[in-house]
């Protein structure tokens, strides 16, 4: 009887016709895993394509403005903050999720004031508007030697930096780490309080 069962294996394993439908079996499947390898990597550069997070300063207002000049003892008190409105659109297929940031305010090249953006996650083909009150260093201010002459003109060059970055996770596959920054150039005008025309560039990296 053991003979008999031990023959009959062997006559099945050389069975051309069995091998034959394993081996079909075989190229099917690695051919199906090889056809969804595929159309992952090409949904991941097409549809999925990681897109740069676009942040745009939509105003930039006066909160509150203290200025004094006093031309006698050659002094000036000045305290500003300044109101940011801004907006962080994810053109993306899926969420953006973006770490700890800081939006930051320059007085010809020098840091007078900067505000913390918290970590967040914004949708897919969302936009998440922002607030952001930026309290003025006076001081900082002070120690440029331009800053009496733009004051007694009247007018006070400021630039806004805001740089956001993050990640897009496409499918629990792939991960991209993408930066968007956005600077602005801005008029403050002391004689009235008031904010004048902006002028902002756009930097992305993937």
């Amino acid at each position: 009887m053991e003979i008999q069962t031990a023959s009959n294996s062997a006559a099945m394993n050389n069975d051309p016709k069995r091998l034959h439908k394993c081996r079909n079996i075989c190229f099917a499947t690695m051919g199906g895993l090889i056809f969804i390898i595929i159309l992952i990597v090409i949904l991941a550069l097409t549809v999925f394509k990681p897109k740069n997070p676009v942040v745009t300063v939509d105003s930039v207002t006066l909160a509150d403005l203290k200025f004094y000049l006093d031309t006698i003892k050659f002094q000036v008190l000045f305290n500003v903050s300044l109101d940011v409105d801004l907006s962080i659109k994810n053109s993306n297929k899926v969420g953006f999720k973006y770490a700890d940031s800081t939006a930051e305010m320059n007085y010809r090249g020098l840091k007078v004031g900067e505000v913390p953006i918290p970590a967040g996650k914004i949708s897919a083909d969302k936009t998440a508007p922002m607030n952001l009150t930026v309290t003025i260093m006076a001081d900082r201010f002070i120690s440029d030697s331009n800053f009496f002459a733009d004051v007694s003109g009247g007018e006070l060059p400021l630039e806004t930096i805001c740089e956001i970055s993050g990640k897009v996770n496409i499918l629990n596959l792939f991960k991209f780490h993408v930066v968007s920054t956005t600077s602005c150039d801005i008029i403050v005008f002391l004689s009235n309080s008031s904010v004048g025309d902006q002028n902002c560039n756009y930097n992305y990296k993937v």
